[in-house]
């Protein structure tokens, strides 16, 4: 019986194929086969008056895939549909059951949490039919996506300097914004604080008879210095055993906050090379997913893992390092469709792996392996003390720990955020006065909230419940992409644009762009996920709310003029101007629609590729709408073409060109990754 497997990934499906027997094929749909179209009324591929008919066609470039499946389909007795273990992966494959025409009886649904032999023989052996209520979550975000960032975009791009708009981009922009606006309006206060600096430690002031004090300014910080002495006498020593526990197993945005604050890496960065990692690499005479599936908002971890994790601790630690079983607390919105993100062996140990990952491969799945093994090891115990020290009424403390058992910081300490202050033993002090070196003061100023870095974005986005693990590194990427934010010391800071943007939409939009709705969407999102609520009567809430503000923006939003560039038209004589359009900036006459004249500029790449089918050289070309391509100076003798920059290498599997594909070098042919 030949049997047909459909994955998302070439990645994915060499290392599957490697773990089935030869009645299976495995191959790769190469993420997405269609979406939605851009026709119809405002070109959203839905029809809004047929209960939101969705019209689905073929992904630019993707027909010669979707035929060589069919085929490939009706030479099968069994097409098994094995997309990611989410909602964007459920709905690929109902897309593929839908594209190829399948039948009820010749298909099956898989998922793999892990890309290990024994698991995705377990799920081969585990099939079930496609959920179509995860489906039509994904379909109805899908199309409220597009209905609010088609418009919103257009509206912005017609009105305003900025390129796009969307539902959960918009709003982390506000927060971006809000900030930077605190942080404007913000005045700085002073105070100061007094500090007594002894041998091997130092003690603040704190209190002045039992009332806490409070310094405004130089006069009063140095009336308290005028009354202290360097003679302190020892009030009380308070000791107590204090428990430290290891930190949850990551989930999708606790590792790209972690990656970002220790690796230094972007959202999209963490998302790429985890994405790597899970699909299955080359270590040694096997081929295996590393780590499980990435994208998932659950700390959960299964049983198996969980006995085998401790068994290994027991072994390599000792049993006091075991820890005890664990119960965490889901995050707000958690769906918990799969595990954690934890390695997919705890025996796979970085080190022994080392030599097969690159530098950045082996930093994050060396985060992932140290954080999960942790997790599952015992508390640390440290012995908290606190001295308390009195000076003519006034009180200070000094407060250190020492660690009495090192449990889980055996293998974390190194991104563990504090480090013990260890005090001297003052209980066997012989005297209850100790002699300071110094008293000083401090000046200090009351500082704002800081900005936003990618790290303490997403983890606001997650606490307000904005977005999804699946969008957080998409949203980062977008912002900056399109010229609403700056990074300056990993900050965010919006640009002129962003400030204009987020205003416009707030004066027209600010019941639909804010934190509480998108919250909102997002829950009831879930609920179409669990059959809580229908679809289409979400949509058409949404629409009722929607359509009359977007009508009344185009009418009444003021229309900002664009920037002239100092030139002519060529056909009229009029101002030539920078023009925004869905592809970035063009120069075109400021007389339109009277004169529809485009300035053309065509940029060749000096000597960074050679046509792979004649020879000529690549220049750079755009569509009718500016958007940049890469073709063959031959055309149209040779049609080669590609969306992404060639760089200049040799696929050595099949012989293609190597583009960058989103910082990432593959093969557009094979599906070969550098």
């Amino acid at each position: 019986m030949s049997k047909l497997v459909i994955v998302e990934s070439p990645a994915k499906s060499k290392t599957i194929e490697k773990y089935l027997g030869s009645n299976y094929k495995v191959v790769s749909s190469k993420g997405h086969i269609r979406d939605l179209a851009t026709t119809g009324k405002f070109g959203l591929g839905i029809d809004i008056e047929d209960n939101f008919k969705p019209n689905y066609i073929p992904i630019t470039g993707k027909k010669k895939d979707i035929s060589a499946l069919k085929k490939m389909a009706k030479e099968s007795d069994l097409v098994i549909l094995a997309t990611d273990p989410d909602r964007e992966g459920e709905a690929i494959s109902w897309h593929l059951f839908d594209e190829l025409d399948l039948e009820e009886d010749n298909y099956e649904r898989v998922v793999f949490n892990e890309i290990t032999k024994d698991v995705v023989i377990e799920s081969i052996n585990n099939p079930r039919k496609i959920d179509m209520e995860l489906v039509k979550s994904q379909e109805t975000r899908r199309m409220l996506d597009r209905i609010i960032g088609f418009r919103l975009s257009k509206l912005m791009q017609r009105k305003t300097g900025g390129k796009s708009a969307g539902r959960v981009q918009s709003v982390a922009l506000k927060l971006i914004v809000d900030r930077e606006r605190e942080i404007l309006a913000f005045v700085p206060e002073e105070y100061w604080t007094i500090e007594a600096d002894f041998k091997d430690f130092k003690a603040s002031l704190e209190k002045y008879y039992g009332k806490k004090v409070e310094i405004h300014t130089e006069v009063e910080a140095d009336e308290i210095l005028n009354k202290l002495s360097k003679s302190f006498k020892i009030n009380s020593v308070e000791e107590k055993e204090k428990m430290k526990k290891p930190k949850d197993p990551f989930r999708t945005s606790t590792l790209q906050q972690m990656a970002a604050n220790r690796l230094n890496f972007s959202s999209s960065k963490t998302m790429q090379i985890a994405q790597k990692l899970y699909e299955g690499m080359n270590i040694g005479k096997e081929t295996a997913g590393l780590i499980t599936y990435m994208r998932t908002d659950s700390t959960r971890l299964s049983d198996v893992f969980v006995t085998d994790t401790k068994n290994y601790i027991k072994g390599k630690y000792g049993s006091e390092y075991v820890g005890s079983v664990k119960v965490s607390k889901e995050p707000k919105g958690a769906q918990d469709a799969h595990e954690a993100i934890r390695p997919t062996s705890i025996m796979r140990t970085p080190e022994s792996i080392k030599e097969y990952l690159s530098q950045d491969e082996y930093k994050l799945y060396r985060l992932i392996y140290i954080r999960t093994l942790a997790y599952l090891m015992s508390n640390a115990k440290t012995l908290a003390t606190t001295l308390n020290l009195e000076n003519n009424g006034y009180m200070f403390k000094a407060t250190g720990s020492v660690l009495k058992f090192d449990g889980y910081l055996k293998v974390y300490s190194e991104y563990e955020d504090s480090e013990d202050i260890i005090l001297p033993d003052f209980k066997n002090y012989n005297s209850d006065v100790i002699i300071a070196d110094k008293i000083e003061k401090f000046q200090h100023f009351t500082k704002p909230a800081p900005r936003y870095t990618e790290s303490s974005l997403i983890k606001e986005m997650e606490a307000l419940g904005i977005g999804r693990p699946s969008t957080y590194a998409t949203i980062m990427k977008t912002i900056k992409d399109r010229g609403y934010v700056t990074i300056e010391d990993k900050k965010f800071f919006p640009t002129e644009i962003g400030f204009e943007t987020t205003d416009k939409l707030q004066e027209f939009f600010s019941g639909i762009v804010n934190v509480e709705y998108t919250a909102n969407m997002e829950t009831e999102l879930d609920e179409i996920a669990e059959a809580k609520i229908d679809n289409i009567e979400v949509l058409t809430k949404f629409y009722d709310e929607f359509a009359p503000l977007i009508e009344k923006a185009f009418k009444e939003m003021d229309k900002k003029e664009p920037e002239k560039t100092g030139e002519v038209c060529p056909e009229c004589g009029s101002d030539l101007v920078l023009r925004s359009g869905k592809y970035g900036e063009f120069v075109a006459c400021g007389n339109y629609p009277s004169c529809k004249y485009i300035k053309k500029e065509e940029k060749k790449i000096e000597s960074v590729a050679k046509c792979p089918k004649c020879s000529h050289d690549i220049v750079a070309r755009h569509t009718k709408k500016g958007k940049v391509f890469y073709g063959c100076s031959n055309f149209p003798k040779c049609k080669y073409a590609t969306w992404y920059e060639p760089t200049g290498e040799v696929c050595p599997e099949c012989k293609n060109l190597l583009v960058d594909k989103n910082k990432t070098i593959l093969c557009e042919e094979c599906g070969y990754q550098k």
